[in-house]
C-alpha cells in the first residue's frame, strides 16, 4: 500500500486532541521566526507526553532540551497544579522566547528553566526524583544524557526520548548523531529494569518503563 507520509501524519492530527490556542500560536510563531522550526517536538509527540503523564500520574518532570517552549508547555497543562516541569535549556535567546510564552499561559508558574548546559544543570539538580524524564537536546550527549536520567527516575517512571530515527539514519549510522543515537538505543534495549518500545511517530520516538 502506497501512502504519503504527510497526508498519515496530519490525518492524524486531525483525529487527535488539538492544542490549546497559546499553543497553536506559539507554534505558528516557532515556524514565522525561527532558523529551525522543525525542533518542535509538535502536536503528535506532545499529544502523546500529555497521555503518558495523565495515564501515569506524572507530577514531577525532567526535560533537556526546551527550544521555544512547546513541549514544557504541553506538559505543564497536562500536569496537576502541584506539578513542577524542571527544563533544562541551553541558549538565552530560546530561554527568553520560551519565558515570554510561559508568563502567557495559566500553566506557565509550574515551569522551572535551568539554563545552561544541561550536564551542568542535572548535576544541580541530582537530589530530585522525577516521575517522567523527556529528552530532546543534542543527539551527540543522548547517551550521557539517558545515563544520567535514569538515575533520577522513579521505579516505575517513565523515559521519553525523541529524534530517535534520525530520519532512518540510525539503521546505518555513520555520522555522530545517528552512532549516538543508536547507541542510546541500545543502552536501552540492552538493559534489563527497563521495557521500552520505539515507535515511528514523526522522526521516532522511543518510550520505556524503568520497572526496577
Amino acid at each position: 500500500m502506497n501512502f504519503s507520509l504527510e497526508k498519515i501524519e496530519k490525518y492524524c492530527k486531525d483525529f487527535s486532541l488539538k492544542d490549546s490556542p497559546l499553543l497553536h500560536d506559539l507554534t505558528e510563531s516557532t515556524w514565522c521566526s525561527e532558523e529551525l522550526p522543525h525542533m518542535l517536538s509538535g502536536s503528535l509527540v506532545g499529544g502523546l507526553l500529555q497521555t503518558i503523564i495523565k495515564i501515569s500520574g506524572a507530577v514531577n518532570i525532567l526535560e533537556i532540551g526546551m527550544f521555544t517552549g512547546y513541549s514544557a508547555l504541553k506538559m505543564a497543562e497536562a500536569v496537576p497544579e502541584n506539578g513542577k516541569i524542571h527544563t533544562c535549556e541551553l541558549m538565552e535567546k530560546h530561554i527568553n522566547t520560551a519565558s515570554k510564552w510561559f508568563k502567557k499561559s495559566e500553566s506557565g508558574h509550574k515551569i522551572f528553566v535551568h539554563k545552561g548546559p544541561a550536564l551542568r544543570s542535572l548535576d544541580k539538580i541530582k537530589h530530585i526524583t522525577f516521575d517522567l524524564v523527556f529528552i530532546d537536546a543534542d543527539k551527540v550527549n543522548y547517551p550521557n544524557y539517558h545515563k544520567i536520567t535514569l538515575d533520577l527516575l522513579k521505579k516505575g517512571g517513565v523515559g521519553v526520548l525523541d529524534n530517535m530515527l534520525w530520519s532512518g539514519k540510525v539503521i546505518d549510522p555513520s555520522d555522530k548523531e545517528s552512532i549516538a543515537l543508536r547507541e542510546t538505543a541500545e543502552l536501552i534495549r540492552n538493559n534489563d529494569k527497563l521495557s521500552p518500545l520505539l515507535l515511528p511517530v514523526r522522526d521516532g520516538v522511543m518510550i520505556y518503563q524503568k520497572i526496577e
